[in-house]
Formats: structure tokens, sequence, C-alpha cells
């Protein structure tokens, strides 16, 4: 490890309790941006759907070990992770099996840091830890919210995504309060933005006013090479960096790499 890296990890929940936000898009995609910036990284899916897992090229169903073996014990992050050779980065993959892990957890003492746990052994062969948390506010989002130093929010400019927004801060004062004093909100991430729509705007606006410095500059567009990519198992940023969406996310991985203090480096090869 060279002097220059962090000691620990910095790790950031991809977190909106509004399905059809670009979440998983926004995990995959800022993943691999941040790798061709040079940083080391590990993407945890923490949705039994295991969109992360399939978007990062790997088969979900066709790992040995995944991340409900390593919320209940059975096996280390280390044992678990799968390079994602398309993205450059580490992905802790799930599938439908970690549905389970929500009774599983339940009869176990500290319940909602198994994550959290599981993740400080291997924080410091990273630069990120980013985890990709499900809609809902369940069992297994409150071990992505316990175990974060921050909640990365990607969202639409649209009226109902303000609604949905208070909530989901509120819910981040929560486990503020109760159950994480590190937990803050890293910042707002605009998505699938439309410049056309003059309502879009007038949110966007809404969001710059109430929320300040705590939004995100990169507006990632509205762009369909980014939809098209999970299905060749590949970050929109490699399936065609030249595209809108892969250049935004891009000039995103920069972004909050500046605004935690970090050092964008050359990928090695």
């Amino acid at each position: 490890m060279t002097a220059d890296r962090p000691k620990s990890a910095r790790v950031f929940c991809i977190a909106n309790q509004k399905g059809g936000v670009g979440k998983t898009t926004t995990a995959i995609n800022l993943a691999a941006s941040l790798a061709l910036h040079g940083q080391r990284v590990l993407l945890v899916d923490l949705d039994p759907q295991g969109n992360a897992t399939m978007g990062s090229g790997i088969d979900k169903n066709a790992a040995s070990v995944n991340l409900y073996q390593v919320l209940i014990g059975e096996a280390d992050v280390a044992e678990a992770r799968i390079r994602s050779e398309t993205g450059g980065y580490d992905v802790l993959p799930s599938n439908r099996e970690l549905s389970g892990a929500e009774i599983d957890l339940v009869q176990m003492d500290d319940r909602e840091m198994q994550l959290k746990q599981a993740l400080s052994k291997v924080a410091q062969d990273y630069d990120f830890i980013l985890i990709d948390c499900p809609p809902t506010l369940s069992l297994l989002t409150l071990n992505g919210l316990a175990g974060a130093h921050g909640v990365i929010i990607p969202m639409q400019c649209e009226y109902f995504a303000l609604e949905g927004l208070s909530d989901l801060v509120n819910t981040i004062k929560r486990i503020y309060r109760n159950l994480n004093a590190d937990l803050e909100l890293i910042g707002l991430l605009r998505v699938m933005f439309d410049t056309r729509m003059t309502l879009q705007q007038q949110v966007s606006a809404q969001l710059e006013s109430h929320f300040g410095d705590k939004v995100f500059k990169t507006v990632v567009p509205r762009n369909v090479r980014l939809a098209e990519a999970p299905s060749y198992g590949q970050p929109g940023v490699i399936y065609d960096k030249s595209s809108r969406g892969a250049r935004a996310y891009l000039a995103f991985g920069e972004e909050l790499i500046r605004r935690v203090g970090g050092q964008i480096r050359p990928r090695a090869a």
C-alpha cells in the first residue's frame, strides 16, 4: 500500500427508498468510474435481486459463496468477493438467497451491525466501499446504513421524488441518532435528467436552494446507452465511454474523490 492511500476505506451507501431512480446504475457506474480514476473499489450488492452483481458481469447464481453467507457468519468477505473483470473492481455478490438473511438476522445479536463487522476485515484493502441498498427500509438496508460513513442519494428531478427524499433524509437522521454517529448525507446526485423538461429544471433549482453544496455539480442525463450496458454485463462507462451518460458518471467519480479529499491516480495496467 502506498503512503498516500487512506488507512481504511470510505464506505458509502447508494440509497433511495423510491424504486426506479437509477440507484443500481449509479452504484455500478460509480464503482467503475472510481476504478478508472485509480481507486480500489468494493461494490456490495445488498439487494436480493442481484442486479448490481449481474450488471458487473458476474453470474449471481454461479457464486458458491455470496453476501448471504457473509451476513450470517458462515463466510468472510475475502472468501466471497469476486473481481468484475469488465469494471475493474471487486463485487460482494448476492442473489435471491439474500432474502433469507432477513429471517436469520432477526435472531442474531447486533443484527444491524453484521455487515459493518464483516466489512471492517477488508477495509484496508480498498479506497471506497459502495453499498447498493434495496429500495425498502429493511433489515438489510439498516445493515448498510449502520455500516456506512455516508449516503449518496441518486434521484430524479420530479415532484414525487421530493416527498421520497424527505422520508429518506429523516431515516438517515434516525440512523445517525440511534445506530451510527458517523453517518452523514454525502450528497444528492441528479440522474435521468432531461433539460427539455421545465419541471425538472424547477425541481433541480429547488434542490440546490434547499441542500446547497450537498447537491453534486455533476448531472447525469437520461441516456439509452446506460440502460443497454447491463444486458452486456458491463458498466456504462466501459460499454460506451463516449456516451453522455458515461462521461457524466466519469465526472461524478472525479467529483466524489475530490469531495472526500482523495487523490485521482492513473488506473493500474
